[in-house]
């Protein structure tokens, strides 16, 4: 897996107000001091859904499958349990084996939509908000969702974004915490535990909150054991 530059020199300066958080926004992007980037953010900010599309559901794709690239490889080459390959067969997703495969299946899967872009034949891309970069105020770190199997394939923290909002997403850490509250509002995802006073289950999830689970690692290892006979 590449190395990533997760440092920012830049934090929160408040945290969420969930019952306001297009507010908290915009008043977290007054420290942005050139004028017309500040309106470019701020107008992504208050259109939010024009730039981002969700899923309709919380699903976990494959537990235990990650992006971590094996020893002397650049990248992780996926192969697909048969369980992923009906559930992609039903909603007509294509099964990218590269190392972001997986997550793009389980965004579409979990009901996600890619709109085409503008200026190629490329789709929106699947970004994971919690990317290990932009801790909560107080905090140290934040969740690197593309390093641990029970989050990589989650599609509760996965999202499709226009090119504008994707740079913005690594930019501006108001901006990744409007997301990842956003995602706390429509499924209870809360793997950081920033949002509720007790902490979230072994998924990320917040109490009375749940998450569909298409293949486990129980059912690899079922698979395995089946191809070895």
């Amino acid at each position: 897996m590449p190395r990533f530059n997760l440092e920012s020199p830049n934090s929160l300066s408040q945290k969420c107000d969930i019952e306001n958080l297009t507010t908290w926004a915009l008043n977290e992007a007054k420290v942005i001091s050139d004028l017309a980037v500040r309106d470019c953010v701020t107008d992504v900010c208050k259109s939010l859904d024009v730039f981002v599309r969700w899923p309709t559901k919380a699903v976990l794709l494959w537990s235990g499958c990650d992006r971590i690239a094996p020893p002397g490889a650049r990248q992780r080459i996926h192969t697909f349990p048969n369980i992923i390959k009906d559930a992609a067969k039903r909603v007509k997703a294509p099964l990218d084996t590269r190392s972001n495969g997986p997550a793009i299946v389980s965004f579409l899967v979990a009901g996600g939509t890619r709109p085409t872009r503008f200026g190629s034949h490329n789709s929106w891309s699947v970004h994971h908000i919690y990317s290990g970069k932009f801790p909560y105020l107080g905090r140290s770190n934040t969740l690197h969702a593309a390093k641990e199997g029970l989050h990589f394939t989650q599609s509760a923290g996965l999202i499709a974004v226009h090119p504008i909002a994707d740079g913005i997403c690594d930019e501006y850490p108001f901006f990744s915490w409007l997301l990842r509250a956003e995602a706390f509002r429509r499924f209870g995802y809360d793997p950081d535990g920033v949002f509720r006073d007790s902490p979230p289950d072994q998924f990320g999830f917040a109490a009375n909150h749940t998450t569909e689970v298409i293949c486990s690692g129980e059912d690899e290892r079922i698979l395995q054991a089946g191809t070895m006979r």
